[in-house]
């Protein structure tokens, strides 16, 4: 049997706003679409639900994220993750300019959780606050292979 990763999904509050988010970062839109029906409730195990999505990827092809925004039933909002907190975590991608990647993020109103920090002189990353309350990691090889 084989397997691999299709994409990681992500409830957001407001689609064109991650999308835009994303996209600055590098990622490309690869389809969009609005889903409903019973195909939809059976599969997501949610009657009625109704949503805008979005599928990004990364420009290596080999990472995606489909993005939905729910129309109906009403998103429910949380409280955004921390770093400590069971369930799903964050998404990482590995970016040439770290400084250059923050400053994107900035400008969307995305900034580090606490700083840029190295490890072990081999990555310097760090965590973003993104779009809907989303965990970013942001990691830049310092000595690429």
């Amino acid at each position: 049997m084989s397997i691999r990763l299709e994409n990681v999904g992500i409830a957001v509050r407001d689609i064109e706003a991650t999308i835009a988010f994303f996209t600055d970062l590098g990622l490309t839109v690869v389809g969009r679409d609005t889903v409903s029906g019973e195909w939809a409730d059976t599969a997501v195990g949610l009657d009625g639900n109704h949503a805008k999505i979005a599928m990004l990827q990364t420009p290596d092809g080999h990472g995606r994220l489909e993005l939905f925004e729910y129309l109906h039933p009403d998103a429910i909002e949380t409280e955004p993750t921390l770093p400590h907190e069971i369930g799903m975590h964050r998404v990482a991608f590995a970016v040439d300019d770290i400084d250059a990647s923050l400053e994107i993020a900035a400008r969307h109103g995305c900034y580090p959780l606490r700083g840029v920090a190295s490890y072990q002189d081999v990555y310097r990353l760090s965590y973003v606050r993104g779009p809907s309350g989303i965990i970013v990691m942001l990691a830049q090889e310092l000595q690429p292979s």
